[in-house]
């Protein structure tokens, strides 16, 4: 189903939707912690785990207000959800977010010794699924004109 015209977002500023603003902080921090885990592997520096364990919890966290507001939009914009991209993307994203958690409350605790193996895993396994999620919210952004302005809609129609 190709959506015809603007769909607006519910939370904006200025006419910016806020969703696609917020959450590359959080795919940043969870995609880092790959980085911080192969690190510590590889070096066994404690600084490596503990690197981890701040970029696992921004991540975590940053999520769930990425996600919370992405969410909003979903249950409110008739437009967005009618896509089967939008429920595909929103479930990828709550799993990733369940997965990102535990990945922060494994190391918490004791950074160190949580690291390995699971939490190295748990870090590869999220860097797969935030590949998977950014494309399916590209598509939304890219193949639907979810949140693009009116004047770029009429682009992309003159284009095809």
């Amino acid at each position: 189903m190709m959506i015809r015209g603007q769909v607006k977002s519910r939370v904006v500023v200025l006419g910016h939707p806020i969703h696609p603003m917020l959450i590359h902080f959080p795919v940043a921090a969870m995609i880092a912690v790959l980085g911080t885990d192969l690190a510590y592997v590889f070096t066994l520096d404690e600084f490596w785990a503990r690197a981890s364990v701040w970029l696992a919890g921004t991540g975590a966290v940053g999520g769930l207000i990425a996600g919370s507001i992405g969410m909003i939009d979903l249950v409110t914009v008739p437009e967005i959800r009618r896509l089967v991209t939008s429920w595909c993307h929103a479930i990828m994203a709550v799993t990733l977010l369940s997965l990102a958690t535990l990945n922060w409350l494994l190391r918490i605790v004791e950074p160190s010794p949580d690291v390995l193996p699971w939490g190295v895993y748990l870090s590869l396994l999220n860097a797969v699924l935030i590949s998977i999620t950014s494309m399916l919210g590209g598509q939304l952004v890219y193949d639907h004109a979810i949140g693009v302005s009116q004047e770029k809609v009429e682009e992309r129609r003159q284009q095809s």
